[in-house]
């Protein structure tokens, strides 16, 4: 699909240089941007792999199992 987009003039001059330094194109970089905003297609375990990407494996699994008692919520906790 092909969207057209008005921006300021500093914020196109810093999406060109951008480019010019990343090697990518101003649609890649805006992809990109978007993506990492808004990113619906990720669930809680893209997000912990990403955010514990410098752990080792063992310490990421430790970390995943760990969080998972988050992915319920007992009503009786609530009364």
């Amino acid at each position: 699909m092909q969207v057209s987009l008005r921006v300021p003039s500093t914020t196109g001059e810093r999406l060109n240089s951008l480019a010019q330094k990343t090697g990518k194109t101003k649609s890649a970089l805006i992809m990109e941007a978007l993506d990492e905003k808004y990113h619906p297609e990720k669930d809680r375990s893209q997000l912990i792999h990403e955010l514990s990407g410098w752990m080792p494996k063992t310490e990421c699994k430790e970390l995943r199992e760990a969080v998972t008692e988050f992915n319920t919520v007992d009503d009786e906790d609530w009364k």
